[in-house]
């Protein structure tokens, strides 16, 4: 494909590195001269330098023979003008846009996205697809990762494997056979800065972050037998009353009444402002790095403590503190890409990462053939692909055993009729099925070739 991506900060720099990497033909276009140049010495793709609404900057970029266009700037009016632009003087079939400003995504206004006015096919928001994912890790807390997939059916968690779970050294075979009516499939396992596909005389080991794809209703029972029984949290401390911070309490108020909510805010004005806009969450002016406006939040009974400011380092330490104070679990939004490998040495519980959120949201759209949903694991090292399966698919009509599926992919889950399946090796995939699997970087375009409409079916 031929992508033009407008922006080169982290996402867009993400972006372009996954998609080239895919052999994909990549042009970044940013105003940033220094930045501009580092996306050129570091990856095989065109660079420009300018506005990505400027038209003649598109047209430097490849937008006449383009056919996406990804607007990631800091701008939202820039990103919203370079879809137009793109749409109305060059044609561009598919344009995705980053917008941050709820007000531009209230209900009642959103004919403005519409073919005949602003023509964005797809929009995503930062703040609300983060706040979605901490809202997601909370409900889970004894996971490092969630992800859901067929409509919320199917869930895939990542679990780290302490001293205390009870099936370290247990081959995957015999964990089967002990459990053998459990929905779920251990897919993934990232080991010593390793991810990898296990195969059945695999073993856990102690420190293994192990990613599993599980029924909805398996999920809790899943976490229980890899020793994560920790209930959901009741007492919750956000450090951060930003967008995301203010839209997790938001929903935190609506979703769970009974949960008591408190925010610290650095910015004065800020916790006005919130303090105005929230119902029953209590705001504390001050910082999350002060071991007193930490007591004055009650740290020391909290379940949990939700790290969300722009700072990584003030998201780690508070996490650390409110830990060390008292503070059953912690929960940290980190940006930059090579702190999550350290985040568990350094006692975080959990993190999201808000680049890897946007860039799997984006990767969807990009995928060929049938696919409804991605996402991204251990910084592009593999991905969770749900995908349909055509009557024409290679996949259709065999048992699972008899399908010759390459090393590094993994089938988790079947979804068919409102329902999911977990796959035995004589479940046999039909027409329709979305499929969720599991596939290490270097084996997502044979997924693809399996969802792909082929040339016998014309």
């Amino acid at each position: 494909m031929r992508i033009v991506i407008c922006g080169a900060g982290q996402v867009g720099f993400g972006i372009a590195e996954k998609l080239a990497q895919e052999e994909n033909d990549v042009s970044v276009i940013d105003t940033s001269p220094r930045l501009v140049g580092i996306i050129r010495d570091t990856l095989d793709v065109r660079g420009v330098v300018g506005y990505g609404s400027h038209p003649d900057v598109l047209a430097q970029a490849g937008a006449e023979d383009a056919d996406m266009l990804i607007a990631v700037t800091q701008a939202d009016e820039v990103n919203m003008v370079a879809c137009q632009v793109a749409h109305t003087l060059f044609n561009v079939p598919t344009k995705i846009a980053r917008i941050r400003a709820q007000s531009y995504l209230q209900p009642h206004y959103q004919d403005l996205f519409a073919r005949d006015h602003l023509p964005i096919d797809v929009i995503i928001s930062p703040e609300i697809e983060v706040g979605e994912t901490v809202l997601r890790r909370m409900s889970l807390p004894g996971a490092v990762e969630t992800v859901r997939f067929a409509d919320g059916a199917v869930i895939v968690v990542g679990i780290l494997c302490g001293e205390d779970c009870p099936v370290i050294d247990t081959p995957l075979r015999q964990l089967t056979e002990l459990f053998p009516d459990l929905g779920a499939v251990v897919t993934g396992v990232f080991r010593n800065g390793r991810l990898f596909v296990p195969q059945s005389n695999d073993t856990i080991f102690v420190g293994d972050l192990v990613y599993i794809v599980a029924r909805h209703d398996q999920v809790r029972r899943t976490l229980g037998i890899f020793g994560h029984e920790e209930p959901e949290a009741k007492r919750v401390v956000l450090s951060g009353g930003g967008n995301i911070g203010a839209y997790v309490a938001r929903e935190l108020e609506r979703r769970k009444p009974e949960v008591k909510v408190k925010i610290i805010e650095q910015s004065r004005e800020r916790a006005v402002q919130i303090a105005d806009e929230l119902k029953r969450t209590v705001i504390l002016h001050g910082s999350s790095l002060d071991q007193e406006i930490l007591r004055e939040a009650d740290i020391e009974d909290a379940d949990v403590l939700v790290a969300l400011t722009n700072d990584d380092q003030a998201n780690i330490i508070s996490g650390v503190m409110a830990k060390t104070l008292g503070c059953k679990r912690n929960l940290a939004l980190i940006n930059n890409a090579s702190y999550p490998a350290f985040a568990h040495a350094l006692g975080i519980d959990a993190y999201v990462n808000p680049r890897a959120v946007t860039i799997s949201r984006v990767l969807r759209h990009v995928r060929r053939g049938r696919i409804r949903s991605v996402h991204s694991l251990q910084n592009g090292a593999a991905e969770v692909i749900e995908a349909e399966a055509l009557q024409t698919s290679s996949l259709v009509g065999k048992p699972l055993r008899d399908l010759d599926l390459p090393d590094g992919i993994r089938i988790g889950a079947i979804y068919r009729r409102k329902g999911a399946i977990t796959p035995t090796g004589d479940t046999q995939i039909m027409a329709h099925d979305r499929v969720v699997i599991f596939a290490l970087a270097e084996r997502v375009r044979q997924v693809e070739q399996m969802f792909r409409v082929s040339l016998e079916f014309f």
